[in-house]
């Protein structure tokens, strides 16, 4: 199923990967989502859901939670399957302290440490209109409104406000 064919209220989860994936990886790791969704259930019911890699970077996992609801056992499986993604393809999809934000007038996405993201603000080299990444939202309606959003409306600006 194509993600935006989902209602606005699906629910959702983010997993920023801490480096650009490559066509063949994002081919060959939509597949295993595709494959990892035909199957994903929750107390035997099969969940409306989407898996979908977007800016190259980003895989998200989606579930209609009006038709079923995830539970804490199919929410554990889905884990479970970023986890293996993470073994097979090198990368990190869990590490929550990385913030990605995008270079000025260009797609180009940069990942880094929040340190070093708070430590650029300082240098000035990104202020609170740089475009960053909250990972935070939970729903298909907020990933369309508030997903990309200027810092200072981001929860990234309690970083550099402290």
């Amino acid at each position: 199923m194509n993600y935006k064919e989902l209602p606005g209220d699906t629910r959702l989860w983010i997993y920023q990967c801490d480096r650009k994936l490559s066509d063949s990886e994002i081919e060959a790791i939509k597949e295993q989502g595709d494959n990892f969704i035909d199957g994903w259930a929750a107390h035997g019911e099969k969940l409306q859901a989407a898996f979908e890699v977007l800016h190259s970077q980003f895989l998200i996992i989606f579930a209609n939670e009006k038709q079923a609801e995830a539970s804490g056992c199919s929410i554990d499986r889905s884990v479970h399957f970023i986890k293996n993604l993470e073994q097979e393809y090198s990368i990190s999809l869990l590490n929550r302290t990385l913030v990605a934000y995008k270079v000025d007038d260009e797609n180009e996405i940069v990942t880094l440490p929040q340190e070093e993201f708070v430590g650029l603000v300082a240098q000035g080299t990104l202020n609170e209109n740089t475009i960053v990444f909250n990972n935070l939202v939970t729903t298909k309606q907020d990933l369309e409104t508030k997903w990309e959003v200027p810092l200072r409306e981001s929860w990234h600006f309690e970083l550099i406000s402290k």
